[in-house]
């Protein structure tokens, strides 16, 4: 069997109930965004639900076209679509990191509605925080998130190389069930804090921006696909396992001393690691086969029993067993209708 690619991640459905929740006080038409996002309402009364990474960038969208706001009403004034376009416009054309951010921090003056941003260094510490202060009622997680995200992703893109976070702080208590941020961010949280910020080192600021019109062009009209997707960030050691599982009939687990190889540390290292971590090998192969088979089920290019075939199980019944365990619905749940 040729080599499969890893295994794309798939996003808990805290992340998509912070939206629905946010679309309700709000008086949205939540239960048609769900269905234009592919996304059953079924699935947001069980934690254990997951969802895709396009899913969760079409329920954007759905929100964007909605409110034609790029922050859904959560601004102290409306951010009319195409306001984020004009704005990296702004940013791109300057020389260099320091520069750009500087240029954010004018824009958020001029204009109310994007979030006003700080600058500092402390020490080897650059520090960007963003007043969310302005966004109406408690801070949206997903939101809070996204904007962060949004913010690495851009700088990293701008300056043409992936920019490691020291740390993640953001204002809200961390959410139950959500287990994605060292994927996000590939660096610590830090929860309950004053403000959101990340923190990285300051050799960034001198980094020249290297990105053309026509490069910029492509990441907007990908927006927010490209800025939410994860870029798998994880510096887990679970993460690292992730990656040595490939999923289909004839693939197997790799053994304990296999991993400890690959990973140059003792098995007992890696599995006092795993466990520090609140996971296993065999949690993690059983994550692998979730997100496959949930990616699949959503774009519905196989029957069950073909994908329950490609990813091992001797019987359907056997994988709807495993499906169920893994996130309290039936496999059917997951057919995009």
């Amino acid at each position: 069997m040729a080599e499969m690619s890893p295994t794309g991640y798939t996003i808990p459905i805290g992340r998509v109930q912070a939206f629905v929740g946010l679309g309700l006080r709000q008086g949205w038409n939540v239960e048609e965004m769900l269905q234009r996002a592919g996304i059953s309402p079924l699935l947001l009364a069980e934690n254990r639900a997951r969802v895709t990474d396009d899913q969760v960038a079409a329920l954007v969208q759905a929100l964007w076209s909605a409110t034609d706001d790029e922050l859904l009403g959560l601004g102290a004034t409306s951010m009319p679509r195409g306001s984020f376009r004009m704005m990296i416009y702004a940013l791109v054309s300057a020389p260099d990191l320091a520069s750009a951010l500087e240029r954010y921090r004018q824009f958020s003056r001029a204009l109310p509605a994007v979030p006003p941003a700080a600058v500092s260094t402390v020490g080897e510490e650059l520090r960007i925080s963003v007043d969310l202060s302005g966004l109406g009622g408690d801070p949206v997680d997903l939101l809070v998130d996204a904007l962060l995200a949004s913010l690495h992703r851009f700088i990293g893109w701008a300056i043409g190389r992936q920019i490691a976070l020291h740390r993640v702080e953001v204002p809200y208590p961390r959410p139950p069930g959500v287990d994605d941020y060292d994927l996000i961010f590939g660096a610590p949280v830090v929860f309950d804090a004053p403000t959101a910020m990340l923190v990285c080192g300051t050799g960034v600021l001198t980094a020249p921006l290297v990105r053309s019109e026509a490069e910029l062009e492509e990441f907007v009209r990908n927006a927010p696909g490209d800025l939410l997707s994860r870029r798998d960030y994880g510096t887990s050691v679970a993460n690292q396992v992730r990656h040595m599982i490939k999923p289909g009939r004839g693939q197997r687990l790799p053994a304990m001393d296999e991993v400890a190889v690959r990973l140059s540390m003792s098995e007992q290292t890696v599995r006092r690691r795993l466990r520090e971590e609140g996971t296993s090998l065999r949690d993690i192969r059983d994550q692998v086969l979730r997100d496959e088979a949930i990616a699949a089920l959503t774009n519905g290019h196989e029957t069950i029993a073909e994908l329950a075939d490609r990813l091992g199980f001797s019987e359907v019944s056997a994988f709807a067993r495993a499906f169920r365990r893994w996130t309290g619905s039936p496999p059917g749940s997951y057919r995009s209708s």
